[in-house]
């Protein structure tokens, strides 16, 4: 078979079966976590998130009772 014959060949592959093997042969490169790693790295991210909640709702309050302030001052005149 030439080099053109097996070009063609490698054209009329059909890509979704491409697809399917490339992805396959991806998935083997990965390293997956242990379900220690697993467990740790989801602890971490809901403290951050936990810690972000309460710094967003810090803010809120804090931001909230100044516009109240101001509101009752402008008011009050």
């Amino acid at each position: 078979m030439s080099k053109k014959d097996e070009t063609v060949a490698v054209q009329r592959e059909n890509p979704i079966s491409q697809y399917i093997r490339e992805t396959r042969g991806e998935l083997r490169k990965v390293t997956w976590p242990t379900r220690e790693e697993a467990w740790r790295l989801t602890l971490i991210v809901l403290g951050v998130t936990f810690a972000f909640a309460v710094f967003l709702w810090a803010m809120d309050s804090l931001f909230s009772n100044m516009i109240h302030l101001i509101i009752n001052q402008i008011i009050g005149l």
